[in-house]
């Protein structure tokens, strides 16, 4: 009898947690198979009276919603509303604003992998691929990017005039108003490229594409606003910045002080027009110093009530000509010696017209909601092309600059340290495409995933810090002198910027990436919060109650899950997917309850408090940011065709972020507030230990190995970017010499052989070649492509130099720059 209860128990464990029924029906189960057990162990009928009575008198009234409201649900409600942290107009617009994917599957404990994997492919037009081999090729051949960056401190001009005439700026703008109506993914594509060439003419192109005038206006601006600037801004007539920081309000962008005021002035000699008074005070815009329009967010008042009862009526985003009197443009910023346009802005008291606003009158207030759901689309976009093409550009020249270079008579590249570097280079930028592409998915689905753009804009700017400083270690001398035969030193000065820009990278990690995705993704939390902010109780009880009692049993559930995978080691999740990549679903799976689970006891045990817990917020935020970059990375490879040269990619990536996983999780518990339940968590999370390891040496190995063959693993790895024709070209000379090294390589092997034979020391492959062919163990033909070869490698390996004049020219314009900024 005691084993077919326990095994009844066991079995109700299992179908509850799996089913995710609500917390009651945990409960009422639970008791009734208690209840049943003590009837069957004593059937007498006062002890049945008794335990039947007890069970209906406490436990059947939480099938009467209106008795289990007054008695459970309510001081429920009560509690949550006094624990819930209070949040700003402006805090709870950015958790309202954008759309949830499949960051909300991570976030559930029990992602559907038959979804992510149906998501479409990515694919180009005819049109867009066009565009890619044709104009942007043709854009990046006019480029020299050590004159723009060393000597003109700008673009050319007839580069300038390119991208005007060519609709570079209107990627985004539909094809009725002139523009390209490119999809997100080309989008991308075009300003990857250019990174690739030139980060000054990615910036270029990007701006305009991304957050400013031309997104706000296909999203929000009137019909007269759009047919008005929308085929200015796609034939070049209009550049466009957008202000929005100011001296005093950086990533903390709502406090703001720039200010209107709502008011009748006078406005193209018409008096009593009804407008806003602006001033403002703004600096790091983009494309500021040459913009014809600015784009300006700003706190708009109303203290005569022109508009309504408020007097506050919150940011407000507007359009106005920087020509437009008691506007003024800036001196230039010089951000890192990267010489895009950007600079500051400022004006005092100047009347617009109330149209100008972008949306008009009825979008007045809603400044921040606009730029918020907007924001999202330029995280998904433009920084991380920028850090993909930064990384690509390192994987391909990297790996040939390793099997070209040599020490010892032996290639770097077959140094297991070098390797090793290699291995994270190329690592790294599988997983950051993958990111990359995944995110494009859902925008061009007609998503605006908000908290996935905090991740991969994080992710992304911070693993091209990683890459390109392992890019310049590879290099060596090469990569710290300057000049033109230098290709990754403008990268390299650039990392900073990208990491500062649309929200610093210590505030998206600590407070974005979980803070919004807690509430956002996450299945009923939001759903509680809206029934907490109800004005009128009666009804906030009633929607509480909906969800209060789901998000108990979703614990318990995660509770289940989690300690059966861990005790099974994930093998208890049976996925139907390629064997080869079974076990990685089945940890990802096992990650993701875990994940779900410590969520809710974060939230449960800190409360309100957790807002400020930024460490505990930025360790679950890095828990779930590497659940997706490994799911996004398995997506890649069903959408590449499973390619076998691929699976060392794969290995390195997921296990890299099973390791991050872990890493986070393990930080976590020995950090939380409450060490007994830390402990508790710990066993049931890992109960045999911590199992995930970085990628082992011969994974690093293998991978290493993909960028330094000509492959075709190769060539999807870093396919997308700018690799010039021109002889005279730094790159492409590079990619020339790596394919005389490869023909080289049997060759060397003979001189090895040769060497180790005649037992020949201490001398460079020239003069080993020199005695190979004098012994007649190599013939001419062999003898030339090698020497060939030698030529063609120093002038690889060589770097720039310059005279004094050169040296004593550029101090006089550094020094002109700097007063110039002073």
């Amino acid at each position: 009898m005691l084993t077919l209860l326990l095994t009844a128990g066991v079995a109700i464990f299992l179908a509850l947690s799996y089913l995710r029924l609500p917390l009651y029906a945990w409960a009422l189960a639970y008791l009734l198979l208690i209840l049943t057990a003590i009837f069957l162990l004593d059937p007498g009928i006062f002890t049945q009276a008794i335990i039947w009575g007890f069970y209906a008198l406490l436990f059947v009234p939480l099938l009467f919603p209106p008795l289990r409201r007054t008695f459970l649900t309510f001081p429920l409600y009560r509690f949550y509303k006094k624990q819930l942290p209070q949040m700003s107009p402006t805090e709870q617009e950015a958790l309202e604003a954008g759309t949830v994917w499949w960051d909300k599957d991570l976030f559930s404990g029990n992602p559907d992998w038959n979804k992510l994997l149906s998501f479409p492919a990515n694919h180009l037009t005819v049109e867009e691929r066009d565009f890619l081999n044709g104009q942007v090729e043709e854009v990046c051949n006019m480029i020299d990017d050590w004159k723009v960056t060393n000597e003109d401190h700008d673009l050319p001009d007839d580069v300038w005039r390119y991208f005007a005439e060519n609709r570079f700026f209107a990627m985004i703008i539909p094809r009725q108003y002139g523009g390209l109506g490119f999809s997100a993914q080309a989008h991308s594509e075009v300003v990857l490229k250019l990174s690739t060439r030139s980060v000054t003419a990615a910036v270029s192109v990007m701006v305009p594409n991304s957050l400013g005038p031309g997104m706000l206006l296909i999203e929000y601006g009137t019909e007269k606003q759009k047919d008005y600037y929308l085929p200015r801004l796609a034939n070049g007539t209009e550049i466009p910045c957008f202000a929005l920081t100011s001296p005093e309000a950086g990533s903390d962008a709502a406090s703001m002080i720039d200010q209107g005021i709502v008011c009748y002035g006078e406005h193209e000699g018409k008096k009593d027009i009804l407008g806003i008074r602006l001033t403002w005070n703004k600096r790091y815009i983009t494309l500021a110093p040459i913009a014809t329009l600015l784009g300006l967010a700003f706190k708009l008042y109303d203290p005569d009530h022109l508009l309504g009862e408020e007097e506050e009526l919150g940011i407000t985003l507007a359009l106005v000509p920087t020509n437009h009197p008691g506007v003024h443009i800036g001196e230039r910023h010089m951000p890192l010696h990267i010489p895009f346009q950007n600079g500051p802005t400022h004006g005092e008291d100047v009347f617009i017209p109330m149209e100008w606003v972008i949306g008009g009158k009825d979008r007045v207030g809603q400044g921040w909601r606009m730029l918020m759901e907007c924001l999202s689309d330029g995280r998904s976009i433009s920084l991380p092309a920028l850090s993909v093409g930064a990384a690509k550009l390192a994987s391909r020249t990297s790996g040939a600059y390793a099997r070209i270079r040599q020490q010892f008579n032996i290639a770097i590249g077959d140094f297991e340290g070098i390797r090793e570097r290699l291995a994270r280079v190329a690592g790294l930028t599988y997983l950051m495409d993958s990111a990359r592409t995944l995110i494009l998915t859902a925008l061009d689905e007609g998503e605006k995933p908000s908290v996935l753009s905090a991740v991969v804009k994080y992710h992304l700017t911070e693993s091209m810090r990683i890459v390109i400083n392992d890019a310049m270690d590879v290099h060596g001398g090469k990569g710290i002198m300057l000049g033109p035969k230098n290709y990754l030193a403008n990268i390299y000065d650039s990392i900073p910027i990208g990491i500062t820009v649309e929200g610093a990278n210590i505030l998206t990690r600590n407070m974005i990436i979980f803070g919004q995705g807690a509430i956002r993704c996450h299945p009923y939390v939001i759903d509680e919060i809206r029934a907490a902010g109800f004005k009128n109780n009666k009804e906030g009880l009633v929607a509480f109650d909906r969800v209060i009692f789901s998000h108990g049993g979703f614990i318990i559930s995660n509770f289940v899950k989690t300690t059966l995978l861990g005790l099974s080691s994930a093998h208890l999740h049976r996925p139907n997917v390629d064997k080869r990549l079974k076990p990685y679903y089945q940890q990802l799976m096992r990650m993701s309850a875990v994940f779900a689970l410590l969520v809710d006891v974060n939230m449960l045990v800190i409360g309100g408090e957790l807002k400020r817990k930024e460490n505990i917020s930025a360790r679950l935020g890095d828990v779930f940011s590497y659940l997706y970059l490994a799911t996004a990375c398995l997506k890649r490879f069903n959408d590449q065709g499973k390619e076998e040269e691929d699976m060392a990619l794969v290995d390195w990536s997921v296990q890299f972020c099973l390791y991050q996983i872990q890493d986070a999780i393990s930080g976590l518990l020995r950090n939380f507030p409450v060490r007994s339940i830390g402990m508790i968590l710990r066993l049931i999370i890992f109960p045999f230990g911590r199992n995930f390891y970085p990628p082992s040496d011969n994974v690093n190995s293998r991978v290493a190995k993909i960028i330094l063959s000509d492959s075709a693993a190769r060539d999807r790895l870093t396919d997308g970017i700018f690799v010039p024709e021109s002889s005279s070209d730094q790159i492409a000379l590079l990619e020339d010499v790596f394919q005389h090294v490869i023909a080289c390589t049997p060759l060397f092997e003979k001189l090895r052989l040769f060497a180790n034979e005649n037992k020949i020391r201490q001398k460079n492959m020239k003069a080993i070649a020199d005695q190979a062919r004098s012994a007649a163990r190599i013939n001419d033909e062999e003898y030339e492509l090698l020497c060939k070869m030698f030529i063609l490698r120093e002038q690889v390996i060589a770097v720039d130099d310059f005279n004094s004049e050169e040296f004593s020219k550029r101090t006089s314009e550094c020094n002109s720059e700097q007063k110039a900024i002073i």
